[in-house]
Parts: C-alpha cells; sequence; structure tokens
C-alpha cells in the first residue's frame, strides 16, 4: 500500500513539475511575443527616423547672416529628430552609434574597409547609417567602414628588400 501511495505522489509531484514549467514557457512565449510583435512597423520607423537625419544632414551647415528661414527649418527639423528618437527609445526602439567600435558582425554591415594609421584595424572609422534595437534585438544593422592596417611600403626600384631576420 505505501509504495502504490509513494508512487502515486511521485507521479502527481512530476505532473505538477511539467505543469510549471509549461505555464513558465507559455509565460515567456506570450512576452516575447508582446515585445517583438511590433518588430516589422518598428523597422519602417526606423527608416523614417532615418530619413529625418538625412533631410537635417542635407542642409547647409550654419552661417553667419544666413536667412533666418534657414536657421528655423534646421531647428525645427532638429526638434522633430529629437522628438521622434524620444517616442522610439520610450517604446524599446534605440539607435547606438557605432564609431570608434569595434566591428561586430551581430550589429555592423561592413560596406567599405579603408586603410588607417590613425585607428586600430578592425575599428569602425565611419558609419553612413547607425544601428537599431528593439528591446535588444538587432531591427537595423550599422552600415560601417572598418579601419584596416595600412599596406606596408614597398622598396624603390633597384633596393632590395632583407628578408633574412
Amino acid at each position: 500500500m505505501k509504495t502504490a501511495t509513494n508512487e502515486i505522489a511521485e507521479r502527481l509531484a512530476t505532473v505538477r513539475e511539467r505543469i510549471a514549467n509549461a505555464c513558465a514557457r507559455a509565460h515567456r512565449e506570450v512576452n516575447e511575443t508582446r515585445q517583438y510583435a511590433v518588430q516589422k512597423f518598428a523597422t519602417d520607423i526606423v527608416e523614417a527616423a532615418e530619413n529625418v537625419k538625412r533631410g537635417i544632414d542635407a542642409l547647409p551647415p550654419p552661417a553667419p547672416g544666413e536667412p533666418e528661414i534657414l536657421v528655423k527649418v534646421r531647428e525645427g527639423l532638429a526638434g522633430i529628430e529629437r522628438s521622434f528618437i524620444g517616442v522610439l527609445e520610450r517604446n524599446g526602439i534605440k539607435r547606438e552609434d557605432p564609431v570608434g567600435q569595434p566591428f561586430d558582425p551581430n550589429l555592423h554591415q561592413a560596406m567599405a574597409e579603408q586603410e588607417s594609421e590613425v585607428h586600430p584595424p578592425g575599428t569602425v572609422m565611419q558609419a553612413w547609417t547607425q544601428s537599431w534595437t528593439l528591446n535588444g534585438r538587432l531591427l537595423k544593422p550599422a552600415m560601417v567602414v572598418v579601419a584596416k592596417a595600412p599596406t606596408p611600403e614597398l622598396p624603390a626600384s633597384g633596393a632590395t628588400l632583407n628578408t633574412t631576420a
């Protein structure tokens, strides 16, 4: 009798554990679905944010004596961009400027490599676009130019290269 009771108690404990695991898994999946359900919309809205930035960058740089309308357009677009980015950040969408960071293929898309004596090899030296994430998940990689070591100069013609060390 005791063995049958123990066996039933063990089975009951196993069933309870399985139910608890299933509930935890379902809860986790629901939360992930909530967090990333707007991923397509977020990707589209990030493109709009980048277009606002391109519009600002297309304006001529501030200059003394420039028309007041140009000053107001520049300030207005900058205000729109700040507000837009604030709304995105409050909703889990973040942008990151990769300049100066080591190249990370999970966050960056290398568009070119450029020799540089100033930047260490493998460092992002220029970003054409920034990377965007939604709650930590990559939405859009940054398009970057990566530094590489300068090519050593070849000896002038007629000179010999000493290969003994």
